[in-house]
Protein backbone atom coordinates (compact mmCIF):
# COMPACT_ATOMS: atom_id res chain seq x y z
CA UNK A 1 0.00 0.00 0.00
CA UNK A 2 2.64 2.10 0.96
CA UNK A 3 4.17 2.27 -3.09
CA UNK A 4 0.67 3.71 -4.17
CA UNK A 5 0.71 6.67 -1.54
CA UNK A 6 5.09 6.85 -2.93
CA UNK A 7 3.75 6.93 -6.36
CA UNK A 8 1.33 9.93 -6.37
CA UNK A 9 4.04 11.94 -3.59
CA UNK A 10 1.50 11.77 -1.08
CA UNK A 11 1.41 10.33 3.06
CA UNK A 12 -0.93 7.89 3.39
CA UNK A 13 -2.10 6.31 6.75
CA UNK A 14 -4.90 3.27 5.98
CA UNK A 15 -6.48 0.04 8.03
CA UNK A 16 -8.43 -2.16 6.45
CA UNK A 17 -10.76 -4.79 8.25
CA UNK A 18 -12.52 -8.07 7.17
CA UNK A 19 -16.07 -7.80 8.74
CA UNK A 20 -16.35 -11.46 8.48
CA UNK A 21 -13.28 -12.97 9.82
CA UNK A 22 -11.67 -10.14 11.47
CA UNK A 23 -8.42 -10.18 9.29
CA UNK A 24 -6.54 -6.57 9.15
CA UNK A 25 -3.82 -4.87 7.80
CA UNK A 26 -2.94 -0.98 8.19
CA UNK A 27 -0.15 1.19 7.61
CA UNK A 28 0.20 3.46 9.54
CA UNK A 29 -3.19 2.43 11.32
CA UNK A 30 -2.44 3.56 14.31
CA UNK A 31 -1.34 7.11 13.76
CA UNK A 32 -3.33 10.20 14.31
CA UNK A 33 -5.04 11.75 11.09
CA UNK A 34 -7.16 14.85 10.52
CA UNK A 35 -11.08 14.14 10.00
CA UNK A 36 -12.03 16.96 7.68
CA UNK A 37 -15.74 15.44 6.91
CA UNK A 38 -15.35 11.99 7.92
CA UNK A 39 -16.67 13.65 11.53
CA UNK A 40 -20.15 13.70 9.86
CA UNK A 41 -20.55 10.12 10.16
CA UNK A 42 -20.61 9.78 14.09
CA UNK A 43 -22.99 13.08 14.27
CA UNK A 44 -25.26 11.45 11.43
CA UNK A 45 -24.97 8.19 13.72
CA UNK A 46 -25.80 10.17 17.10
CA UNK A 47 -29.10 11.98 14.71
CA UNK A 48 -30.33 8.44 14.48
CA UNK A 49 -29.91 7.70 17.52
CA UNK A 50 -32.21 10.55 18.84
CA UNK A 51 -34.55 9.90 16.22
CA UNK A 52 -35.21 6.34 17.77
CA UNK A 53 -35.46 7.40 21.38
CA UNK A 54 -37.85 10.21 20.65
CA UNK A 55 -35.22 12.67 21.34
CA UNK A 56 -35.77 14.24 17.55
CA UNK A 57 -38.36 14.25 15.02
CA UNK A 58 -36.97 13.46 11.69
CA UNK A 59 -39.50 15.86 9.95
CA UNK A 60 -38.74 19.17 11.98
CA UNK A 61 -37.49 22.26 10.26
CA UNK A 62 -34.03 23.46 10.14
CA UNK A 63 -33.15 26.84 8.29
CA UNK A 64 -29.80 27.73 6.42
CA UNK A 65 -29.74 31.22 6.98
CA UNK A 66 -26.30 33.25 5.88
CA UNK A 67 -24.71 32.48 9.50
CA UNK A 68 -24.60 28.39 8.58
CA UNK A 69 -22.94 29.49 4.57
CA UNK A 70 -19.66 28.64 4.62
CA UNK A 71 -19.51 28.26 1.10
CA UNK A 72 -18.60 24.59 -0.65
CA UNK A 73 -21.57 22.29 -2.08
CA UNK A 74 -25.40 21.55 -1.28
CA UNK A 75 -26.70 24.38 0.91
CA UNK A 76 -22.98 25.60 2.06
CA UNK A 77 -23.35 27.80 -1.27
CA UNK A 78 -26.68 28.69 -1.36
CA UNK A 79 -27.13 32.40 -1.86
CA UNK A 80 -30.24 32.26 -0.16
CA UNK A 81 -32.01 31.05 3.04
CA UNK A 82 -32.78 27.33 2.27
CA UNK A 83 -35.59 25.40 4.65
CA UNK A 84 -35.49 21.36 5.19
CA UNK A 85 -36.10 18.73 7.63
CA UNK A 86 -33.66 16.98 9.95
CA UNK A 87 -34.09 13.77 8.06
CA UNK A 88 -32.91 15.50 4.93
CA UNK A 89 -30.50 17.73 6.59
CA UNK A 90 -28.50 14.59 7.22
CA UNK A 91 -28.96 13.44 3.43
CA UNK A 92 -27.00 16.25 2.32
CA UNK A 93 -24.85 16.27 5.09
CA UNK A 94 -23.72 12.48 3.85
CA UNK A 95 -24.50 12.41 -0.31
CA UNK A 96 -22.93 15.95 -0.87
CA UNK A 97 -21.00 16.57 2.28
CA UNK A 98 -22.99 20.11 2.60
CA UNK A 99 -21.57 22.01 5.82
CA UNK A 100 -24.20 23.64 6.23
CA UNK A 101 -26.44 21.08 6.62
CA UNK A 102 -23.89 19.17 9.16
CA UNK A 103 -23.72 22.46 11.04
CA UNK A 104 -27.32 22.63 11.58
CA UNK A 105 -27.27 18.98 12.90
CA UNK A 106 -24.61 19.80 15.48
CA UNK A 107 -26.85 22.72 16.75
CA UNK A 108 -29.81 20.00 17.08
CA UNK A 109 -28.14 16.70 18.32
CA UNK A 110 -25.42 18.64 20.23
CA UNK A 111 -21.46 18.63 20.27
CA UNK A 112 -20.94 17.25 23.95
CA UNK A 113 -23.47 13.89 22.83
CA UNK A 114 -21.64 13.44 19.41
CA UNK A 115 -18.60 13.29 22.28
CA UNK A 116 -20.40 11.05 24.14
CA UNK A 117 -21.35 8.31 21.29
CA UNK A 118 -17.71 7.82 20.21
CA UNK A 119 -16.52 7.30 23.82
CA UNK A 120 -19.48 4.97 24.15
CA UNK A 121 -17.85 2.85 20.81
CA UNK A 122 -14.54 2.90 22.72
CA UNK A 123 -12.96 5.24 20.38
CA UNK A 124 -10.63 6.42 22.61
CA UNK A 125 -8.14 7.97 20.19
CA UNK A 126 -11.11 9.46 17.95
CA UNK A 127 -11.53 13.76 19.31
CA UNK A 128 -14.08 15.68 17.69
CA UNK A 129 -13.20 19.62 19.08
CA UNK A 130 -16.52 21.21 17.21
CA UNK A 131 -18.82 21.64 14.33
CA UNK A 132 -17.30 22.80 11.03
CA UNK A 133 -18.19 26.11 11.55
CA UNK A 134 -15.98 26.17 14.15
CA UNK A 135 -13.04 24.45 12.19
CA UNK A 136 -13.50 27.47 9.71
CA UNK A 137 -13.52 30.10 12.71
CA UNK A 138 -10.25 28.58 13.97
CA UNK A 139 -8.43 28.77 10.58
CA UNK A 140 -9.85 32.85 10.66
CA UNK A 141 -8.61 33.02 14.29
CA UNK A 142 -5.09 31.41 13.39
CA UNK A 143 -4.96 34.32 10.65
CA UNK A 144 -6.06 37.25 12.93
CA UNK A 145 -9.00 37.87 10.36
CA UNK A 146 -11.54 40.18 12.18
CA UNK A 147 -14.40 39.01 10.13
CA UNK A 148 -15.38 36.24 7.65
CA UNK A 149 -15.09 38.75 4.94
CA UNK A 150 -11.52 39.63 6.23
CA UNK A 151 -10.84 35.54 6.31
CA UNK A 152 -12.29 34.91 2.78
CA UNK A 153 -10.41 38.18 1.29
CA UNK A 154 -6.94 37.51 2.80
CA UNK A 155 -6.77 33.59 2.59
CA UNK A 156 -6.33 33.23 -1.54
CA UNK A 157 -2.89 35.14 -0.77
CA UNK A 158 -1.47 32.79 2.12
CA UNK A 159 1.75 31.26 1.65
CA UNK A 160 2.06 27.43 1.39
CA UNK A 161 3.79 27.69 4.33
CA UNK A 162 0.92 29.89 6.26
CA UNK A 163 -2.02 27.42 5.30
CA UNK A 164 0.36 24.21 6.11
CA UNK A 165 0.44 26.23 10.06
CA UNK A 166 -3.30 26.57 10.42
CA UNK A 167 -4.62 24.01 13.14
CA UNK A 168 -7.40 22.62 10.99
CA UNK A 169 -4.28 20.51 9.64
CA UNK A 170 -3.04 19.66 12.40
CA UNK A 171 -4.56 15.98 13.63
CA UNK A 172 -3.05 17.26 17.58
CA UNK A 173 -5.51 19.89 17.68
CA UNK A 174 -8.38 19.73 15.04
CA UNK A 175 -10.89 16.76 15.06
CA UNK A 176 -8.57 13.77 14.37
CA UNK A 177 -9.25 9.82 15.32
CA UNK A 178 -6.65 7.24 13.48
CA UNK A 179 -7.65 4.79 10.68
CA UNK A 180 -7.85 1.50 12.81
CA UNK A 181 -10.58 3.72 15.41
CA UNK A 182 -12.48 4.71 11.73
CA UNK A 183 -12.78 1.06 10.83
CA UNK A 184 -13.80 -0.03 13.85
CA UNK A 185 -16.54 2.73 13.58
CA UNK A 186 -17.62 1.41 10.31
CA UNK A 187 -17.84 -2.13 11.78
CA UNK A 188 -20.41 -1.61 14.28
CA UNK A 189 -22.35 -0.13 12.04
CA UNK A 190 -22.08 -2.90 9.97
CA UNK A 191 -23.33 -5.00 12.85
CA UNK A 192 -25.66 -2.64 13.90
CA UNK A 193 -23.87 -2.31 17.51
CA UNK A 194 -23.55 1.19 17.11
CA UNK A 195 -27.02 1.51 17.46
CA UNK A 196 -29.99 0.32 17.01
CA UNK A 197 -30.68 -2.17 13.48
CA UNK A 198 -32.63 0.61 12.06
CA UNK A 199 -30.37 3.55 12.93
CA UNK A 200 -26.98 1.90 11.70
CA UNK A 201 -29.27 0.56 8.50
CA UNK A 202 -30.25 4.55 7.59
CA UNK A 203 -26.96 5.33 8.34
CA UNK A 204 -25.32 2.76 5.71
CA UNK A 205 -28.25 3.64 3.55
CA UNK A 206 -27.41 7.42 3.49
CA UNK A 207 -23.40 6.95 3.39
CA UNK A 208 -24.64 3.88 0.04
CA UNK A 209 -26.03 7.57 -1.74
CA UNK A 210 -22.34 9.35 -1.59
CA UNK A 211 -22.10 11.17 -4.79
CA UNK A 212 -17.86 11.58 -4.58
CA UNK A 213 -17.29 7.67 -6.20
CA UNK A 214 -13.98 9.16 -7.23
CA UNK A 215 -11.70 7.88 -4.12
CA UNK A 216 -12.90 4.74 -2.78
CA UNK A 217 -15.27 3.65 -5.59
CA UNK A 218 -13.09 4.13 -7.91
CA UNK A 219 -11.36 0.84 -7.78
CA UNK A 220 -14.34 -1.51 -7.42
CA UNK A 221 -16.24 -3.02 -10.15
CA UNK A 222 -19.98 -1.72 -10.34
CA UNK A 223 -21.50 -5.14 -9.39
CA UNK A 224 -19.25 -4.10 -5.75
CA UNK A 225 -21.52 -1.55 -3.21
CA UNK A 226 -19.56 0.69 -1.48
CA UNK A 227 -21.15 3.08 1.48
CA UNK A 228 -18.22 5.54 2.53
CA UNK A 229 -17.55 9.40 3.45
CA UNK A 230 -15.22 11.63 1.98
CA UNK A 231 -12.93 13.97 3.97
CA UNK A 232 -11.32 16.89 2.03
CA UNK A 233 -9.23 20.17 2.99
CA UNK A 234 -6.34 21.80 1.37
CA UNK A 235 -3.73 19.20 0.77
CA UNK A 236 -6.01 16.29 2.62
CA UNK A 237 -7.89 13.76 0.61
CA UNK A 238 -9.50 10.96 2.73
CA UNK A 239 -12.42 8.33 2.76
CA UNK A 240 -13.56 5.85 5.02
CA UNK A 241 -15.82 3.00 3.69
CA UNK A 242 -17.31 -0.54 3.57
CA UNK A 243 -16.94 -2.71 0.59
CA UNK A 244 -19.62 -5.14 0.00
CA UNK A 245 -18.42 -7.89 -2.51
CA UNK A 246 -21.18 -9.64 -4.55
CA UNK A 247 -20.00 -13.17 -2.75
CA UNK A 248 -20.77 -12.16 0.53
CA UNK A 249 -17.30 -10.67 1.98
CA UNK A 250 -17.30 -6.95 3.46
CA UNK A 251 -14.43 -5.17 4.37
CA UNK A 252 -13.78 -2.05 6.25
CA UNK A 253 -11.33 0.24 5.05
CA UNK A 254 -10.25 3.61 6.43
CA UNK A 255 -7.58 5.77 3.95
CA UNK A 256 -6.10 9.26 4.71
CA UNK A 257 -3.82 11.32 2.57
CA UNK A 258 -1.52 14.37 2.95
CA UNK A 259 0.15 15.81 0.41
CA UNK A 260 2.67 18.41 0.67
CA UNK A 261 1.18 21.11 -2.17
CA UNK A 262 -2.16 22.84 -1.77
CA UNK A 263 -3.46 21.92 -5.28
CA UNK A 264 -7.32 21.86 -5.25
CA UNK A 265 -7.48 19.41 -8.00
CA UNK A 266 -5.49 15.83 -6.88
CA UNK A 267 -7.30 12.91 -9.08
CA UNK A 268 -4.00 10.86 -8.56
CA UNK A 269 -4.52 10.95 -5.23
CA UNK A 270 -8.51 10.50 -5.10
CA UNK A 271 -7.55 7.06 -7.32
CA UNK A 272 -4.42 6.18 -5.06
CA UNK A 273 -6.63 6.13 -2.15
CA UNK A 274 -9.23 3.30 -4.29
CA UNK A 275 -5.77 1.80 -5.63
CA UNK A 276 -4.91 1.46 -1.78
CA UNK A 277 -8.12 -0.18 -0.41
CA UNK A 278 -8.04 -2.75 -2.92
CA UNK A 279 -5.00 -3.54 -2.26
CA UNK A 280 -5.12 -3.96 0.96
CA UNK A 281 -8.20 -5.92 1.22
CA UNK A 282 -6.75 -8.07 -1.19
CA UNK A 283 -4.26 -8.55 1.02
CA UNK A 284 -6.02 -9.50 3.76
CA UNK A 285 -5.10 -12.80 5.40
CA UNK A 286 -8.73 -14.52 5.62
CA UNK A 287 -7.81 -17.84 7.34
CA UNK A 288 -6.83 -15.99 10.56
CA UNK A 289 -9.02 -16.97 13.45
CA UNK A 290 -10.63 -13.55 14.81
CA UNK A 291 -8.63 -14.33 18.13
CA UNK A 292 -4.94 -14.64 16.86
CA UNK A 293 -5.52 -11.76 14.21
CA UNK A 294 -2.83 -8.91 14.00
CA UNK A 295 -3.05 -5.74 11.39
CA UNK A 296 0.16 -4.56 10.68
CA UNK A 297 0.84 -0.90 11.15
CA UNK A 298 3.76 -0.48 8.72
CA UNK A 299 3.14 -3.24 6.00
Amino acid sequence: MKAVFDAVGVRGWLHARCLGCGGEIGCGADEPVVLSSVVKVPLVLELARQFGAGQLDPADRVRSTAAYRLGGPGTSGCRDDVEFSLRDAAYLALSVSDNSAADLLFDRVGLDNVRSLVRELGLERTRIVGSLRDLLASMAEDMGAADAAEFARRYPALSDAEVFALRILDPARTSASTPREMTRLLESIAHDRAGSPQACAWVRELMGLQLNQHRLGSAFASGVRVWSKTGTLPSVRNEIGVVEYPGGLRCAVAVFTRADVLDTRMPHVDRAIGEAARAAIETIDHRRPISTCQGSASS
